[in-house]
Parts: C-alpha cells; structure tokens; sequence
C-alpha cells in the first residue's frame, strides 16, 4: 500500500468512539484508516478495563433517549460477531432524597417510562443486602442497566471493522495534520491523505486539534479505579443478583460513587470516585494523589460492612472532562471535513455505537440522527482559545 494512499476518512484514536466511528464508515463502504498511537491492545486512555456500567439513568432527557438506540446498537453487534457483550444486572441508584440530582434522574427516568423499581426505606434491605442505606437517602433501580464486556466489546469491534476491509495502524503517533479539502495526516510510520479526518484522541485531542488552530476547555484527570475485597466470598457478585450501583451524593462525597459486581477478579467488586486530579497523559503515573481512594475508604466503611475497606488491586484510567461533562460531536469550526468526538467525561463508553454512527454522519456531510446541540463547541466560546 501507497505511504500516500487517499483513504475517504481517517479516524485518529481507536478507543472505543475511534473504533466504532471507523466500523460505522466502514460499514458504509467508506475507504478508512484508523489510526493509533500506541500498539493495542493498551492501557494508557479511557477504553480499557473488563467493564463499564450501561445505563438509562441520567438527569438529561436527550442521553435517556439516546441510550434507547445504544442499547440496540451493541445487541446488533452482539449478533453479528457472535460475542456475548452485555450482561443485565439493573443499576441501583441511591442518594439524597431531596437532592437535585437524585430528583432529576428519578424524574427522567419515569418521565421516559424507563422499567424503574423504587425501593421504599423498610424494604431495602431485605432487595439489597449487605448495603446499608444512609439517612435521608432514597433508592431506585433501573432495571434495564447493567454491564458491558469493554475489552471484549473494543476487540469485538475493531474485529469487525477489519471483516469490512477497513486498516488499523497502530504504533503510529500522529505528527502533524494538515488542512485542506484532502487533509495529510503524519505519523512516525508514514503520511496519508483523507478527504475527512475524525480526530477522537481522548486525553491527547487538544495536542491534535493544536495542529488545526483550536484548543478547548479540556482537562485530563486520572481516576484511581479500585477493587475491594469481600469478607465473604460470593456477598455482592452476581449469583446474588447484585446490581451495578451509583450514588448520586453521600455524605463522604461531592461527586458520584459507582459501583459494579465482582468480574475481572473474582471476590473482588470494583467501587470508584468518579472524579480524579488533573495530570498529563504522558506522565499520569507520577500522579500518586490518593485523596479519592480515602473518600471511598470512608463511604465504604459506612455503606459496605461486607467489604474491607482498603482496596485490594488500585488500577487507572483517564477521563478527558468538559466544564458541563457534555461530549463535545462537531465539525471543526474553521475546517468542516475535520470532525471532533472528545471530552466524553467518564460516561461516554455506554454510547460507543451511536456516537460512531453519529461521527460518521458528520464526517460525510449527513444532518445527524441527533440534535447535536448539546455537544456543540459554541457552547465553549467564552472558553476557547486559538492555538496559532
């Protein structure tokens, strides 16, 4: 193959929205590149890792009804390879009764008609044990919830975007990109040309966009993700029907408490902050700030009496965070066959399929299945500023 070949689209980044947005174009016969910078599979982004919760439970309508069409997306990529990629569990949520964000993702859920059981106080326990429910705090589930496989899905998925003849280079960072009605990607294997690039880079999108004039309001944080062990083997697995869980404000936390049961390390349940400190994504292991892993040390002495309350196994991830935690789906603003997904906040892996499909969209000119508005760059212009 040409150094020089002329690819419909490249897609730069093959995490998960990198990998789907490739399959989607692929799978509309579009020549594709999907490059990466390092050899996959890795652990440096936002893509690894055994699990990620699925989810209706939002305060927003518009991800509630986008996750109606996900939930549809990823059992049509189960048919088709074969692999199972979704296990349902129902996502208990819980938080202050009277709270805001507890209020907003109840009513949005029943607004919707989303199955939803609400637990009353003198009954959880005896639906939800060895979970101790905190005072003034209420509880529901969303029954259609549950876990994805994300290793297995990413795989899966770059799998059957290579079935439809689309090239995965990997080991190859990008160097440069240049505008124009062909855009020229470099990389340290080569140089193509594309007549549309999808950048979707995670933690390293600004360090890309640099090259087309635009920086966003984007900040990279590591996220301490830890494992406890159970004093008893087998109290919150799934063989009990324990659900995922998201705490929407406790009494040790500002920002969400999550939770799903035991998979990647038998007896072990995976409990995370979901917030972390800023770092560099090329240096996020010199990042030793533990002050999360000390807020969910409390929580769970408080609300897990079955677990020990020092982790087990402390792994990382990175989540790229936008000021309102809204993704960023657009077209550069100054060069429309460039086209951004980025700053997906910690939530974005549910919605994979569909924010593919809708990069894709935009990358061949399409009005998008969405009202995009929400993740319009606009949003930010106060915020922005020119990297030239």
């Amino acid at each position: 193959m040409s150094r020089q070949m002329e690819y419909d689209c490249i897609v730069i980044g093959a995490g998960v929205q990198g990998s789907f947005t490739a399959y989607q174009l692929a799978k509309k016969k579009k020549a594709t590149l999907l490059l990466e910078q390092f050899l996959l599979p890795h652990t440096r982004g936002s893509s690894h890792g055994q699990t990620r919760i699925i989810r209706k439970a939002y305060e927003e309508d518009f991800y509630t009804h986008m996750m109606e069409e996900c939930y549809q997306l990823w059992a049509q990529l189960e048919r088709e390879a074969g692999v199972k990629l979704y296990r349902q569990t129902g996502l208990l949520v819980m938080g202050p009764e009277n709270s805001q964000d507890y209020q907003m993702m109840k009513n949005t859920l029943q607004r919707n008609q989303v199955p939803t059981v609400i637990l009353k106080r003198d009954e959880f326990s005896s639906h939800i044990p060895n979970v101790i429910l905190s005072d003034g705090d209420a509880a529901f589930v969303d029954t259609t919830a549950g876990v994805l496989y994300a290793d297995r899905a990413l795989r899966t998925v770059q799998g059957q975007f290579q079935k439809l003849g689309g090239v995965i280079k990997d080991g190859q960072k990008v160097t440069d990109i240049k505008p124009g009605p062909v855009v020229t990607v470099s990389t340290s294997g080569g140089v193509y040309r594309a007549k549309s690039v999808v950048i979707t880079a995670g933690p390293w999108a600004n360090r890309l966009l640099s090259h087309t004039g635009l920086q966003l309001p984007l900040q990279v944080v590591r996220i301490n993700v830890c494992y406890w062990k159970e004093k008893q083997p087998g109290l919150y697995n799934v063989k009990r029907r324990f659900p995922c869980f998201l705490h929407t404000g406790s009494k040790e936390a500002r920002d969400h408490i999550y939770g799903l049961p035991s998979n990647e390390y038998p007896g072990l349940i995976k409990i995370c902050y979901h917030n972390g400190s800023e770092t560099d994504p090329d240096k996020r292991d010199r990042q030793t700030d533990r002050s999360d892993i000390d807020i969910l040390r409390r929580y769970i002495t408080h609300c897990f009496p079955g677990l020990e309350p020092e982790p087990a196994v402390v792994e990382s991830c990175l989540y790229t965070l936008t000021p309102d935690r809204h993704f960023v789906l657009d077209c550069h603003p100054t060069h429309s066959n460039i086209v951004i997904g980025a700053g997906f906040s910690g939530h974005g892996f549910k919605f994979g399929p569909l924010i593919g499909k809708l990069l894709c969209e935009l990358s061949q000119g399409e009005v998008p299945s969405y009202d995009l508005s929400p993740f319009r760059i606009r949003r930010f212009q106060a915020k922005m500023k020119s990297a030239l």
